[in-house]
């Protein structure tokens, strides 16, 4: 039965690392589509009233701490920025702003996968109302998530790159 928990764990830890910073078939991961960026590109915005890619980066980063917390335990309000899930960017973006965004995210990531690298396997497998169903479920959404904003900014370079 341990060998099947650490199987599960592994594709768990699989689906978060492919979706943000492994090469896949389906195309770009997070990291990659960020990481290049100039800070001109990560703070326009495509459209009036549109998100741009240095706000979905940081939220990018919001909901892996959030899951990180729901895993851990941690007690909310302890994100590195304050606010919460979109936070408010200055009109321009320096380079060392610009990275420490990225920084944020790639923290996150890392600290996210360490939570569920040495979370108990029963705490995983718990179950509760509402859509996602408890941590694993979590885990599937938050892969999924990057995978949603990585075509999403995407999407905002190519735009960029028309304008």
């Amino acid at each position: 039965m341990a060998t099947h928990h650490a199987e599960h764990r592994s594709l768990l830890l699989k689906m978060l690392d492919d979706a943000f910073d492994k090469p896949g078939w389906h195309g770009p991961n997070l990291r990659s589509t960020v990481w290049r960026l100039t800070p001109e590109q990560a703070i326009w915005r495509p459209g009036r009233n549109r998100k741009n890619i240095a706000e979905i980066t940081l939220h990018c980063a919001y909901w892996k701490y959030t899951v990180r917390r729901r895993i851990t335990g941690a007690k909310r309000g302890s994100f590195i920025m304050k606010g919460s899930n979109w936070f408010d960017m200055p009109a321009r973006l320096t380079v060392q702003t610009w990275k420490s965004y990225i920084k944020i995210l790639l923290d996150e990531h890392v600290a996210l996968h360490e939570a569920i690298a040495t979370a108990p396997w029963p705490m995983l497998c718990q179950t509760v109302k509402g859509p996602t169903k408890g941590p694993a479920g979590h885990i599937f959404g938050i892969a999924m998530h990057d995978t949603y904003h990585t075509g999403q900014i995407q999407t905002i370079k190519a735009l960029h790159n028309k304008k």
